[in-house]
């Protein structure tokens, strides 16, 4: 098998660059995938080589072949500068945070943000003295308005992973450039398959690898991918500050990543077709999904994005919780769990109400987020028509 460069495999199409991405089987002995490498200890041959750091790897925290093996797939996918693996989702979202913000900063956080990104910010980066301001999703160009002198930040999230308002990430990321602030983005729905972070002006590309890096439910994990002018400060915090991942969870976000192209195509395709269906029901109100007709961020993402994915939520009629439970408690393929991008189906039953500060939460009636996993729709279709028959009797 030909040795292929790494400006060679930038030229390839996005599937090809899943499965070759950081694969270098004739450096170990042929085996197709990256050998597993567990350990703290690196050995240097001299004293001369340990005191001036001149092996490729130092201490297992800072790095190891499988680490590198992943970074560099994740690089080749998003067109990034470099790239950081993290924990968790929430350590990716921190790390690439403080990257960029010190005491005295102030942060413009979007309103429709993951919860516990909020937590964080008002928790902890209020208490390092960083100041956050949330913002309304739908403020595209008009959030010059609240740009301050100390605006070092400002982070979207787009869609929001629960109410799925679409932002305009060029609109906003021309303003914050404008004015000397780093643009972060949550791409975790969209990934990069489906969207080009950097190309629309981000300079902080986060995704909670837990969802579709991953792919099964079977690992925590986050990244951080970076354009060339916030790379030297992500990668300098994140070594400084002792992130690092296990090498086995590292194994299992590259297998995950070799499939990732056909499953997030699957998702794609069989979350419309239950959202399609869902949206003809009469006992839900509204679907809120940006790749529908109809969905007020359907313009924005139909300009920018190139797919959907399989998470969306749907508005019900007015309902007691009662009503709530028996369509969720009794689905036979809908897990109720927080997290989703696996390959299982979930639907989680979720208020913004008590949250938004920026903007106001009146959807209509209650809510439901659901993720469409991989399982044959039909299944998945009279799973939900039963449960809708259940809250229809219970509602009354």
């Amino acid at each position: 098998m030909k040795k292929i460069s790494k400006d060679e495999i930038a030229t390839f199409g996005e599937n090809t660059r899943l499965v070759i991405g950081g694969r270098e089987p004739s450096e170990y002995h042929g085996f197709v995938n990256p050998p597993v490498y567990h350990g703290s200890t690196v050995l240097a041959p001299t004293t001369k080589d340990l005191i001036n750091h001149t092996p490729r790897y130092s201490y297992g925290r800072r790095g190891n072949p499988t680490s590198d093996a992943l970074e560099e797939a994740l690089k080749t996918l998003d067109g990034s500068a470099g790239v950081v693996l993290c924990p968790s989702g929430l350590s990716a979202v921190s790390t690439a945070l403080l990257s960029c913000l010190s005491a005295g900063d102030h942060l413009l956080m979007v309103d429709s943000t993951y919860q516990p990104t909020r937590q964080f910010c008002d928790k902890v980066l209020g208490r390092f003295g960083i100041e956050t301001t949330y913002y309304d999703p739908l403020i595209g160009a008009g959030i010059e308005t609240l740009i301050r002198p100390n605006t070092k930040a400002v982070y979207l999230e787009a869609p929001g992973s629960q109410s799925f308002e679409m932002q305009d990430v060029p609109a906003i990321a021309e303003v914050a450039h404008r004015h000397g602030a780093t643009v972060l983005l949550d791409n975790t729905w969209a990934t990069p398959l489906f969207f080009d972070a950097f190309g629309h002006g981000v300079d902080l590309s986060i995704q909670a690898g837990t969802k579709y890096i991953v792919g099964h439910s079977d690992a925590m994990f986050g990244v951080v991918s970076a354009s060339r002018k916030a790379w030297p400060a992500l990668k300098s915090f994140h070594g400084d500050s002792g992130q690092c991942v296990a090498p086995d969870d590292i194994y299992l976000a590259m297998r995950g990543l070799r499939t990732m192209g056909v499953r997030l195509r699957q998702h794609q395709e069989s979350a419309l077709r239950v959202a399609k269906w869902l949206a003809k029901r009469p006992e839900v109100h509204r679907v809120l999904h940006p790749a529908l007709e109809g969905d007020p961020g359907h313009a924005i993402w139909k300009r920018d994005f190139k797919g959907s994915s399989g998470l969306f939520s749907i508005v019900l009629q007015p309902a007691p919780m009662e009503a709530i439970g028996a369509f969720l408690d009794d689905l036979k393929f809908f897990g109720l769990g927080y997290s989703w991008g696996g390959y299982e189906s979930l639907a989680l039953p979720f208020d913004c109400k008590t949250y938004r500060s920026a903007t106001s939460w009146d959807p209509g009636g209650p809510c439901v987020r659901i993720h469409v996993g991989l399982e044959d729709v039909a299944d998945l279709i009279g799973d939900l028509d039963a449960g809708l028959a259940r809250f229809r009797a219970a509602r009354g």
